[in-house]
């Protein structure tokens, strides 16, 4: 099966948003599939995050998706995200959506 989140977006259209106090990460990219991250604890995804060490302003780069599911807390995600994952949908906005409304 093909990886359906392999092809980059741009900072403000992710596949999910995970948070974790004023840290933001916006999912851009992922380089396995979700099957093949839960074998490997060193799967990476490409992010744009910001926090206020960043003074508001996104930086981009590769981050263990371990961690982002670790310590963040999934606020926005496409329907495939979910799915993929097997995340209950629960009424959770997409990323844009939830962008929208911040």
């Amino acid at each position: 099966m093909a990886n359906p989140f392999a092809k980059s977006r741009p900072t403000m259209r992710p596949y999910a948003i995970y948070r974790a106090g004023d840290l933001v990460w916006h999912v851009v990219k992922t380089y396995k599939t979700p099957a093949s991250e839960k074998k490997d604890p060193y799967a990476r995804w490409l992010v744009a995050a910001k926090s206020d060490a960043t003074f508001g302003s996104f930086e981009g780069g590769d981050t263990y998706a371990s961690e982002v599911k670790r310590y963040g807390q999934l606020v926005a995600a496409e329907p495939e995200w979910l799915e993929a994952y097997g995340i209950p949908q629960a009424g959770r906005p997409t990323p844009e959506e939830y962008l929208a409304s911040t």
